[in-house]
């Protein structure tokens, strides 16, 4: 399950996110602030994300975008930040 773009996780981050593009990875409005195990437990982003968060507000070392989140076990429990310049558009 991708969390910004299907099923539970959209769910729950859809009434705080815009994830305007729907989760094509070609827009910033997904991005979210992991906790530190909960990032060290991904796979590096890619450069297009990396991109991406360039022009994102308020990133950090553990910024990534929600829709390039894939929800595993190994991830429950993780506690996701969604920064205060975050504007849901809807």
């Amino acid at each position: 399950m991708v969390c910004a773009t299907e099923g539970e996780g959209r769910e729950l981050l859809g009434e705080y996110l815009e994830c305007a593009c729907g989760g094509n990875m070609s827009c910033s409005t997904c991005h979210i602030i992991l906790d530190e195990e909960s990032y060290s437990k991904l796979d590096p982003p890619c450069r297009a994300e990396l991109d991406m968060l360039d022009l994102a507000f308020g990133t950090t070392d553990t910024s990534r975008l929600g829709c390039n989140i894939i929800m595993s076990k190994e991830l429950d429990g993780m506690t996701i930040t969604i920064p205060s310049g975050v504007n849901n558009m809807w």
